[in-house]
């Protein structure tokens, strides 16, 4: 488990992930971690991980992006989990300079009028301060469900990011959205009310919509884009010539 690419990827350590608990899952992929890493975005599939790290690795770094532009609601979710399991969530937020910058050439909402902008903003707001974040992990911890959406489907327990140089681990790869929620009512586990008015996923509010009846997980996320596969970076690169398997 601690060497390279190849055992990381072996199928059938998949499948021993496979039989695992969600709290075995955690402890065994953190063993032996100098500085794990697990980036929450306070969603329902990332506030079970942290219920779980809480209780199996507590170790491990919990960190989340203040992007700036997050609805209320799930800034004031990140003291009350803070108080319910006696942790620091650390806060990453976006360059100032750069910030000033992108608000500069395309105004504060300019990402709703093209891609570019918008890969812009996400760039500004998310995948730099990921950046930093990441910094010296060399373990991270993510809430990547194959549920989500069909750019998901495939997503592996346990990967090699070559992109960040570090272990990418997907604990709830496999678990479907009522899983999520059973887990939930049984560990009485703090929610971002937005779910229950139907966001199922919740990122940066003027980029989140409620879905319709039918639609997919992510499909409120940069509703007003065409693209089906849309993502801010953080998972799924934005450039077709990254290797499929890191787009998952």
């Amino acid at each position: 488990m601690q060497s390279g690419q190849a055992t990381i990827q072996d199928k059938a350590l998949d499948a021993d992930y496979a039989a695992m608990t969600l709290q075995e899952r955690l402890a065994y992929v953190s063993k032996g971690r100098k500085n794990p890493v697990f980036t929450t975005s306070l969603g329902i599939e990332d506030q079970v991980l942290t219920a779980a790290l809480a209780a199996a690795a507590p170790h491990v770094r919990i960190v989340t992006l203040e992007t700036g532009r997050l609805f209320e609601e799930t800034v004031a979710l990140i003291a009350e989990t803070e108080e319910r399991y006696g942790i620091e969530i650390e806060r990453f937020r976006p360059d100032e300079a750069k910030l000033a910058e992108y608000v500069e050439q395309y105004g504060m909402n300019g990402f709703y009028e093209s891609v570019e902008a918008r890969h812009a903003c996400c760039g500004v707001r998310k995948l730099e301060p990921l950046a930093r974040t990441l910094d010296g992990a060399d373990l991270w911890i993510t809430g990547l469900r194959r549920g989500q959406s069909g750019n998901r489907s495939n997503a592996p327990f346990v990967e090699f990011d070559a992109s960040r140089g570090l272990v990418k681990a997907n604990p709830l790869a496999d678990w479907d959205i009522e899983a999520i929620r059973t887990y939930v009512d049984k560990h009485t586990v703090p929610v971002n009310p937005l779910h229950a008015r139907g966001f199922p996923s919740i990122g940066c509010e003027p980029c989140t919509r409620a879905i319709k009846p039918g639609e997919d997980e992510r499909a409120g996320r940069w509703w007003w884009e065409n693209d089906q596969k849309r993502e801010c970076g953080l998972h799924v690169p934005e450039t077709a010539e990254q290797s499929s398997h890191a787009a998952q």
